[in-house]
């Protein structure tokens, strides 16, 4: 029975791997996966990783030696993996989709209560206190939506905003095919946009997608909502975009520095993020801590992904979800020259 490592682990991870993986032994560990708690890996086979986990080439490396050649990561994104490193060493496999519903449907949550001022209204309410003085919202019906990804998660999230009458324009490095979307240019989703919506991958060209001069070219006004990744947005210029009024209200569920506090409770602690302080004291910012995944039917899909991901690579059989170093793009062996063998290297 092959032992695998599981970094980052949650009550929820726990349930649903012992649930699904009966075919492995796993070590559940609180730390997050770097080249200082790596070494708890020895004896396994495997690792399993999440989105905050550093995956350096330090980290790698130290797995090599320790003879592991799979990390299994429990999420569609990678960009905390050094791929330049894993080459030849380690197969990194991942779960590209496992609820685009569930991502989706917090995005329009975050919406309409940044919208509608429902976090705001909430805690007045527990103190009774029943004006409506600084609550009013805009109808979403009829408004412009700018969507930038329009992978499983954008395309979703587009037919919810459809659902409420409003008009959707697209940007994406790669659009969608067979599709009715309306592309624009990135200035042209800028300028018209009510509501700017974020749904694609941190990359080179992704990171800090909106920025001062993002914002500059923006409607006087607009919401602006992330479910992807923190990084697609340069925080301080969003607090300027708020302060000066650009922006009237942000969602957010992930933020640019978010490994060092996300998924933990820091209640009992003095915040020393100043721009992480700074959002959350906002009226017309609501954060949540990246809990876009959190339904039932996502942890089940990413336990059995997971799974699948690791019976492939233990039964020596081509890995579905191997992000492929070659590839550079995350489409799994499209462009690797061992494209026929089922396996990056």
């Amino acid at each position: 029975m092959n032992k695998i490592a599981v970094y980052d682990t949650k009550s929820y991870d726990k349930e649903w791997l012992e649930k699904l993986g009966t075919d492995y032994k796993f070590k559940f560990i609180e730390s997050r996966l770097n080249e200082e708690t790596v070494e708890l890996a020895k004896g396994c086979q495997g690792v399993c990783a999440f989105v905050n986990d550093d995956i350096n080439k330090e980290t790698v490396d130290k797995l090599h030696e320790l003879g592991i050649e799979v990390i299994a990561m429990r999420c569609a994104g990678y960009s905390n993996v050094d791929f330049k490193a894993a080459y030849g060493k380690v197969h990194v496999v991942r779960v590209p989709a496992y609820s685009p519903h569930a991502v989706a449907e917090h995005a329009a949550a975050l919406l309409l209560a940044v919208n509608r001022k429902i976090h705001k209204a909430y805690n007045r309410t527990r103190d009774f206190n029943f004006s409506l003085s600084g609550l009013t919202g805009m109808d979403l019906y009829g408004k412009t939506i700018g969507i930038i990804g329009t992978g499983k998660i954008g395309q979703t999230f587009i037919q919810i905003c459809r659902g409420f009458g409003m008009h959707v324009i697209a940007y994406d490095l790669y659009p969608a095919k067979n599709t009715d979307l309306e592309y624009v240019d990135l200035d042209t989703l800028f300028r018209e946009s009510d509501i700017i919506s974020l749904h694609c991958p941190l990359t080179e060209q992704t990171k800090h997608i909106l920025s001062n001069d993002a914002f500059s070219k923006m409607k006087k006004g607009v919401y602006i909502v992330n479910t992807s990744r923190g990084a697609l947005i340069e925080t301080e210029a969003l607090l300027e975009a708020l302060n000066d009024g650009t922006v009237a209200g942000a969602g957010l569920d992930v933020y640019e520095e978010e490994a060092d506090y996300f998924f933990e409770d820091l209640s009992g602690t003095i915040m020393k993020d100043d721009m992480l302080s700074l959002l959350v004291s906002k009226p017309n910012v609501l954060l949540t801590s990246h809990q876009a995944f959190l339904t039932n039917e996502a942890l089940e899909n990413i336990a059995k992904v997971t799974i699948d991901n690791l019976d492939e690579f233990f039964g020596d059989k081509p890995l579905t979800n191997e992000v492929c170093y070659h590839c550079q793009s995350g489409k799994v062996l499209e462009n690797c020259p061992k494209k026929e063998t089922g396996r990056c290297f």
